[in-house]
């Protein structure tokens, strides 16, 4: 990862919110953000509900199902996913104790200048810019030997162990969601799945501290992920969780022993705009600490991604470049976490604008 633009280091948001009578300091404040009341979310509906096990079964409405998540959703619930319930509780035990290890212990995995992995922000470019009510661990997963040294190695038993295990069972879940993709796209088999060659897998754990200004800072960014897809387990019960749809902010309430997927910019690309990354934000809470764990996959970085041949028709032609995955992350990592800027860069109309 340190071939990217590396993001400027920050203090602990966490260290920050333990102060008594806090004042939010000005480079947190978000005042004029959309507001984080959500009104008639139930004329838009809920985020669709997946089951894995029908899928498995070849149950064609569940398929269908699926189709129409990606295409007008961009993000689904997934039960009956197989990961075993004890790892998954395992999990959601190991992680939030990670993140309230002592701050020196911490300072161990802490980001270098020269280093994005381990704990601190992201897309931090420049020393202005507003910053995020949260604090994050971002390290490399899979494939084993492209994870950091001093970092995955250094997590804390039995937390290591199990996100070995969990890890593989993500990518695992992965695979098979997009090989149910391109059944439902009616693409020749492997045509998308050929350059998830070797998947590499990064992981992202959020702390977000209660804020006594909820309406006034951001936990996260609106934004759309730069992955194929991403996978994502909640591990507190506190809401925070917001999509777009339809121009309004929907909160995801995650359902007990579900995954929550959502499409990423490179599968919009692989898709040829079919499936559509969608922009979410994090919101926080006045009172209570919010904890997710977020899964990326991608194609390794040497791969080529550009719309699926099949998916290219004279009716619908290419609607974006083709590129390296390296490319398109060297792109976003160089920005500041906004929307879908990034790959509305890689849109072909652009260049006859």
């Amino acid at each position: 990862m340190s071939k990217f633009k590396i993001s400027l280091l920050v203090p602990s948001v966490k260290e920050l919110a333990k102060k008594p009578n806090l004042q939010v300091p000005e480079q947190y404040l978000y005042p004029n953000q959309d507001s984080i009341i959500v009104l008639n979310t139930t004329s838009l509906g809920q985020v669709p509900v997946i089951d894995l096990s029908k899928l498995l079964s070849e149950d064609a409405t569940e398929l269908e199902k699926l189709d129409h998540a990606c295409r007008d959703w961009g993000f689904f619930q997934l039960i009956n996913h197989g990961i075993d319930h004890s790892l998954v509780e395992n999990v959601k035990i190991g992680v939030p104790e990670f993140l309230s290890l002592p701050f020196e212990e911490k300072k161990k995995f802490w980001q270098t200048p020269d280093d994005m992995e381990g704990f601190g922000q992201l897309f931090v470019v420049s020393e202005n810019q507003k910053l995020e009510w949260s604090d994050l661990f971002f390290t490399t997963t899979l494939p084993s030997y492209e994870r950091n040294p001093r970092i995955f190695p250094n997590i804390p038993q039995p937390l290591r162990d199990d996100l070995e295990t969990y890890c593989l069972e993500l990518k695992n879940v992965c695979i098979t969601i997009i090989k149910h993709m391109e059944k439902a796209l009616k693409v020749k088999p492997n045509e998308m799945l050929e350059v998830f060659d070797d998947i590499s897998q990064t992981m992202r754990m959020n702390y977000y501290p209660p804020c006594p200004q909820p309406e006034n800072v951001i936990g996260l960014n609106p934004h759309s992920d730069a992955a194929a897809l991403t996978i994502l387990l909640q591990a507190s019960d506190v809401k925070g969780l917001q999509i777009k749809k339809d121009g309004q902010w929907i909160p995801v309430k995650p359902l007990t022993n579900a995954l929550v997927i959502n499409v990423g910019d490179i599968m919009e690309i692989l898709t040829n705009g079919v499936y559509r990354s969608i922009e979410h934000r994090a919101t926080v809470n006045s009172k209570k600490e919010r904890i997710s764990i977020a899964s990326f996959h991608k194609p390794q970085m040497s791969k080529v991604i550009g719309p699926t041949p099949t998916l290219v028709t004279p009716e619908r032609p290419a609607l974006f470049k083709t590129l390296t995955v390296e490319d398109y992350y060297k792109a976003y990592f160089s920005r500041h976490l906004q929307g879908k800027s990034c790959l509305d860069l890689m849109r072909i109309q652009n260049e006859n604008s």
